[in-house]
């Protein structure tokens, strides 16, 4: 999707861009699939509302007022025992802006709140060292906040432990509110109250993917020369070597892909083949599940046992434009890591683990008389933190996408709008005379 966005901008600036894509359709994970005759999406299927990014492109692209809210009633835990709870109302990424609230409590545990409660005797300086998520939450409210809150929220979120991932990339703000503001938990109350009223996340009537066909008519329209099917060789600053032998010079290339393509585009680094996402998509007939028993959806705690799933969104609850389209059916979005589901699972394994899975997380049995239709969706999943930081690039080349960009379309947008901005200024100054 950064990738798209990026060329849309250059083109508008009056750029000459060539677009190389190695798969047979724009817009990466922003895509759809067609299950028992519903258009759905494939992949990302909303948008943080954070910077308002998104909903502003939107509005560029003619889809202003098909921006739609989810239903309020949000989503559920599934802890690695087994119970499961209502997601804290006053938190980031699972870390408690009120560590005494009832609904904290209910999670951790009183252990877990006395411990938590600790942050605001500590001083600000305690975790700020800490690089990765996990480590500042631990350092200041303990591992019960980690292990229960935190962990299957972020895993089920960006798809990595929070021991993984790097604070300032998936809470950037978070370090300095803490020494800012002397706790964690008045730095997270402080980092919402700056957030816009209203959800954390929005959507688009019919689906995320309705972005996508705008944004290609604007390429076509600009004139974008988009080269479908075309995987590329090797890059450096100025040209393009495509998997067919085609040399294309440029005054500027940008790479946009994901984590994978990256490094091996960009380093010395033997290429590994990347881990995958699984999207299990089933459209069931299931009247008891009206009553939405989980609200929107369930987060999985790792190691909960007899689990395959990470994270469920009972997705037509979360969107009311959605149960309307379904007429009566479920619509459920299931998501598996791998090894656990991989690439080579069959269908019919990865349709029975949803099935099962589903069961247990919303407390209704579901069974093969009960689908109506299945759709599977796979994705590159996210490099882990320390094989990032061991290969660094030896090929210098603007970047845009989520290598660079970090998960979610907020992020990805915005970094690509900037980068855009970036290369429109320089190339359009005139060269430099030293």
């Amino acid at each position: 999707m950064g990738g798209i966005v990026l060329a849309r901008d250059l083109a508008a600036a009056g750029l000459s861009v060539v677009l190389f894509e190695a798969s047979d359709r724009l817009g990466g994970e922003v895509s759809r699939h067609v299950v028992a005759g519903i258009a759905l999406d494939a992949g990302a299927e909303s948008f943080a509302t954070r910077g308002g990014t998104v909903a502003g492109f939107a509005t560029e692209l003619g889809l202003g007022d098909d921006i739609v809210l989810p239903d309020p009633r949000g989503a559920w835990l599934h802890e690695a025992d087994g119970e499961s709870f209502p997601i804290p109302r006053t938190g980031l990424l699972g870390i408690p802006g009120d560590p005494s609230a009832a609904d904290v409590r209910a999670v951790v545990g009183e252990d877990g709140v006395r411990r938590a409660l600790a942050d605001a005797d500590l001083p600000a300086e305690v975790g700020t060292e800490e690089t990765t998520l996990g480590g500042l939450v631990r350092a200041r409210m303990g591992e019960a906040v980690v292990d229960r809150l935190v962990s299957p929220i972020v895993s089920g979120v960006h798809s990595l432990h929070p021991d993984l991932l790097a604070v300032d990339r998936v809470a950037p703000g978070l370090r300095s509110a803490l020494q800012r503001e002397g706790s964690l938990a008045a730095a997270v109350l402080g980092l919402r109250a700056l957030a816009p009223a209203g959800s954390a996340v929005a959507g688009i009537r019919g689906g995320l993917a309705r972005l996508v066909d705008p944004i290609v008519a604007d390429l076509e329209r600009h004139g974008v020369d988009v080269r479908l099917g075309t995987r590329v060789r090797s890059i450096d600053e100025t040209s393009v070597e495509t998997a067919g032998g085609e040399h294309v010079r440029a005054r500027r290339v940008v790479l946009a892909v994901g984590d994978h393509d990256a490094v091996a585009l960009t380093t010395r680094a033997s290429s590994v083949p990347p881990g995958a996402i699984t999207l299990a998509t089933l459209v069931v007939d299931r009247p008891e599940l009206d009553a939405a028993p989980r609200g929107t959806g369930v987060l999985v705690a790792p190691g909960s046992t007899g689990l395959r799933a990470k994270a469920l969104t009972h997705a037509t609850v979360k969107w009311s434009w959605l149960a309307e389209l379904a007429g009566g059916r479920h619509v459920l979005r299931l998501s598996f890591d791998s090894p656990v589901v991989d690439r080579g699972t069959p269908d019919v394994e990865v349709r029975d683990a949803a099935l099962a899975d589903a069961s247990t997380l919303l407390g209704v049995d579901l069974a093969e008389r009960h689908l109506v239709g299945f759709g599977r969706a796979t994705w590159d999943a996210p490099r882990r933190a320390e094989a990032a930081a061991v290969t660094e690039p030896v090929v210098e080349v603007v970047q845009a996408g989520g290598a660079v960009a970090g998960r979610g379309l907020a992020a990805i947008v915005a970094h690509s709008r900037r980068q855009a901005a970036t290369l429109v200024a320089a190339l359009s100054s005139p060269p430099s005379r030293d």
